[in-house]
């Protein structure tokens, strides 16, 4: 019996060969949601961070407005700081926030992360996630300079 004609038809073929793209892109699609969960997770690093930051330096400023726009500029750089593009994030206070002792300041950062993130190559989607951690400080009681009384502290 020559090798050619042992190797014709399909006698002892195995099955089963067909799962493999099957498995394959199961593992695609796995991975691809991982990295997009991963987004998400990062993005909320990156909002509570901004959040902090932000509180932070407004209630370290000595001039509410500046104060206000030091504020954002921070939990902006803190969002590129974590290698996101600071345009897609908002920063924003919560009310009209007061630099008075023992005022309770706080800020919200919310960022936007596309419905599917790929990574090295990008986001797209329709459907996008929106990501929010908001953050509060309380004005120092004992600091100079600042409207208040450090006994009105609660």
């Amino acid at each position: 019996m020559s090798a050619r004609r042992r190797l014709h038809g399909d006698a002892g073929q195995v099955g089963g060969i067909e799962a493999l793209p099957f498995g394959v892109l199961i593992f695609v699609l796995g991975s691809l949601l991982v990295a997009n969960a991963w987004a998400v997770v990062d993005a909320k690093f990156a909002t509570d961070s901004a959040a902090r930051q932000a509180a932070r330096t407004f209630v370290e400023g000595t001039e509410p407005s500046e104060a206000l726009r030091a504020a954002i500029e921070a939990g902006r750089q803190s969002i590129e700081g974590h290698g996101r593009d600071p345009d897609h994030a908002v920063i924003t206070a919560q009310g009209v926030p007061r630099l008075v002792r023992c005022e309770r300041v706080s800020f919200t950062a919310s960022y936007t992360v596309p419905a599917l993130s790929l990574p090295l190559i990008g986001g797209f989607g329709r459907s996008p996630f929106h990501v929010r951690s908001t953050h509060s400080e309380l004005v120092d009681p004992f600091r100079d300079g600042l409207p208040g009384q450090a006994e009105d502290c609660t």
